[in-house]
């Protein structure tokens, strides 16, 4: 049908551009953030373009979402400001004949928000964490270069070395701060060393002195040394028993239904039924007067937008932290959202005012029982 395949078609073209422009400006700030990140020691500094690939393919199901209903408002607000769905409607094709359409291309965008959402999402937060925590189990002086100050990954130390002798287990002029057990102590080193013995890490440093005071006295111990050993890092075990709920594939959150793990669900469930439920919420959004402009139809479709994800975020908060029921929510919102939009859609199809409305159902309240 011609109708069909002219909106799907100039679908196609606006989708494209808008996911491109929202792509592009996502990345550049989730850059700037995971630089800022790599510059507080969070990740390594080489990993920075592959955890950024992961954050930006996190967002793929909210980017895809938007860039559908930006595309879906801008083409239906097109048409009928250039009075083209005017001439639609003079055929006979209703504002209820274009969910049709929409929908016919909007099905792949949600068979792949699914899939992002059920499986690729654990997967890129799993794939996070675990760089994460592989840099940050790194020993403290591992994670030191030449010339630049670094905090300890407890926070009680900060190393500074000003040139390493040789590779990265042994540097020049060491410089180290430490505040533990009430104390305050400044340790500096013309050389120092890592060495691997039973119980963990030890830094060995070489002609130095060791400065020592308590905060709140004035008393200050000062003592040199030939040879001096710091313990920097202990062998533990690694703890597998806490898994950030985010990285749980979703067999796993079903298996084990705890209110945290529904909510985890009413999130990866709610990006799919919000990018249906927006594909109508457009229809509505777009049928505008033609002597409006078209920026402000946009701008409460991007306000709408923003207040259905905060709505899901609240929820997901909630049910986790058991005030609300993952059913109750679900059919809250989503299914509310549904309702809402099939009358408001119905009332744009047949044209009809509040007053009408009104009127209607103040009839049928006044018309007597036979």
């Amino acid at each position: 049908m011609l109708f069909h395949s002219s909106i799907r078609k100039e679908l196609s073209r606006s989708f494209g551009a808008t996911l491109i422009v929202l792509v592009t400006v996502v990345m550049t700030m989730t850059l700037i953030r995971t630089l800022g990140l790599a510059s507080r020691g969070s990740f390594n500094p080489s990993d920075v373009f592959l955890v950024m690939g992961y954050t930006v393919l996190a967002y793929m199901p909210t980017l895809l979402t938007l860039g559908l209903f930006i595309a879906i408002i801008s083409t239906l607000t097109r048409m009928f400001c250039d009075s083209e769905m005017v001439i639609w409607q003079s055929s006979g094709q209703g504002l209820f004949t274009l969910v049709k359409p929409l929908l016919r291309f909007s099905w792949p965008v949600f068979a792949v928000v699914a899939g992002l959402a059920l499986v690729i999402l654990p997967w890129t937060n799993l794939r996070i964490e675990e760089l994460k925590n592989q840099y940050q189990k790194r020993g403290d002086l591992e994670r030191v270069e030449p010339g630049r100050f670094q905090e300890s990954a407890d926070g009680s130390r900060v190393f500074f070395v000003d040139k390493e002798a040789s590779g990265n287990q042994a540097g020049a002029n060491v410089f180290i701060a430490t505040t533990e057990k009430g104390k305050e102590t400044v340790t500096s080193a013309r050389s120092g060393r890592v060495e691997n013995r039973a119980g963990g890490q030890f830094l060995l440093l070489d002609n130095g002195q060791r400065l020592e005071r308590t905060p709140g006295s004035e008393e200050i111990k000062l003592s040199e040394f030939e040879q001096y050993g710091i313990q920097i890092s202990q062998d533990v075990l690694d703890d597998m028993n806490y898994v950030p709920v985010a990285t749980r594939t979703t067999a796993e959150l079903l298996k084990d239904q705890t209110p945290v793990h529904w909510a985890e669900m009413s999130w990866r469930l709610g990006l799919i039924l919000a990018s249906f439920n927006f594909v109508i919420i457009g229809v509505i959004v777009s049928s505008v007067n033609p002597r409006m402009g078209r920026s402000s139809n946009l701008v409460f479709a991007l306000f709408t937008f923003v207040l259905y994800y905060n709505l899901l975020s609240l929820g997901q908060n909630l049910i986790s932290s058991g005030k609300l029921s993952f059913v109750s929510f679900m059919l809250g919102l989503h299914g509310g959202v549904f309702v809402l939009t099939l009358l408001l859609l119905a009332r744009l199809h047949h044209n009809l005012q509040w007053r009408e409305i009104g009127s209607l159902l103040h009839l049928r309240r006044k018309r007597p029982v036979p």
